[in-house]
């Protein structure tokens, strides 16, 4: 490590500059006290890097740009490239910056991510930032492996998506939809409900099972909120499913993009910037419809966080000055995920209109509300204690 990046690396864990320190770098005593005024703007200009400004106080992105291009790299964790247009996203920061991006495991899960956070540790292939679900970051946030920072767009991240102190903050948000190949099933379901009827016999689907996987497990959230459950209820969606199984209609097999396009999976639930996704994916092979139910609107995000131990701490706050930006929000939003800013967005008008023409009516995401933590591991439990006898049948 050269003498400017040890010096910078310094400022990145003390957030000061000190006569201790020049010293060390051989200016002599009366040097350093000649150059205690620069030394205290070059303090103030470093330091909003080196720690997270509160929020609404400027930051300067020029030296948080130096500090991260000394750094060279940024480590990501579970980002794959055709999830919610990940790829653009990634692709798009390193040629804005001229950062190297060591992307690893993309299809890791959230609780991988935190144990990566854990394991690699100290290590300079440890993850620098994670993105995970809500449940995940209150867990991170509690066992301290997450810094605080509070991007320069903090203000405009409604507060029910964001950790007060600023050590997570959510990036993006989706509702439970309803996919159909209507090369297969003609009539598409504009309730949950409607999916008890013979006409949808072996066809009906989720995106893995809900013990495991998120999204089926939204997707059971979703059901219970069409059957009289609700946030603090799950239960109606696992009887639900015990039906849909009962009737025939609903089959053991995990949606992915490989089932959709062979037609094994001709209905699923899954989040709505997938289902819509497959639009563009499956062009010209599969025709493809997309329905948010009218009866069972369930939504939920996920957030981001920058590792306490991040190898490279400027460049993942350079990441987040990026991704929260109108241009990284955007980007999300062309992989049909609706960002964390998109009503401070649509207010000022910054969003393309064929952006906004291609995502499902605005109606259904007015009524969404995002479970509490709370509400999620009660849920959790439910399904895991439930699912295996009531649906799976092991």
């Amino acid at each position: 490590m050269g003498d400017d990046e040890e010096f910078l690396r310094g400022l990145a864990d003390a957030g000061r500059v000190t006569r201790r320190t020049l010293l060390r770098f051989g200016i002599g005593a009366a040097a350093a006290a000649a150059l205690s005024p620069f030394l205290a703007g070059l303090q103030r200009h470093l330091a909003l890097a080196a720690q997270p400004p509160t929020s609404g106080k400027a930051i300067s992105l020029n030296a948080l740009l130096a500090a991260a291009k000394k750094e060279k790299e940024l480590n990501v964790i579970a980002l794959p490239r055709d999830w919610a247009n990940y790829g653009e996203m990634l692709d798009t920061f390193t040629k804005k910056y001229g950062l190297k991006i060591n992307s690893a495991s993309p299809n890791a899960s959230s609780a991988e991510e935190l144990q990566a956070i854990r394991s690699l540790k100290g290590q300079r292939r440890a993850p620098d930032v994670v993105d995970v679900g809500p449940s995940f970051a209150i867990q991170g946030a509690q066992e301290k492996l997450f810094t605080p920072y509070k991007h320069s767009f903090w203000d405009t991240i409604p507060a029910s998506m964001k950790n007060p102190d600023g050590l997570w903050v959510g990036d993006y948000f989706g509702v439970i939809a309803l996919g159909v190949n209507t090369d297969i099933q003609k009539t598409v379901p504009q309730a949950i409900a409607d999916l008890k009827k013979p006409t949808y016999k072996s066809q009906v689907a989720l995106n893995g099972d809900p013990r495991r996987s998120g999204s089926a497990f939204a997707g059971v959230w979703a059901a219970a909120l069409a059957n009289g459950g609700s946030l603090d209820d799950i239960a109606p969606g696992i009887e639900f499913f015990a039906e849909l199984k009962k009737l025939g209609n609903f089959i053991p097999v995990d949606a992915t993009p490989a089932t959709v396009a062979s037609g094994q999976t001709p209905v699923t639930f899954d989040w709505d910037y997938l289902q819509i996704g497959y639009n563009k994916e499956f062009k010209g092979k599969v025709t493809w419809r997309v329905q948010v139910p009218k009866d069972g609107v369930f939504g939920n995000f996920f957030a981001q966080a920058i590792s306490a131990s991040a190898p490279h701490p400027f460049a993942a706050r350079l990441w987040q000055e990026f991704i929260y930006s109108d241009e990284g929000q955007v980007i999300w939003l062309k992989g049909f995920a609706h960002p964390a800013r998109f009503d401070d967005m649509v207010k000022r008008g910054v969003i393309p209109q064929n952006l906004l023409a291609a995502l499902p009516a605005a109606e259904p995401y007015k009524t969404v509300r995002f479970p509490t933590v709370d509400q999620t591991k009660k849920a959790q439990k439910l399904v895991a204690d439930q699912w295996a006898s009531k649906v799976a049948g092991k």
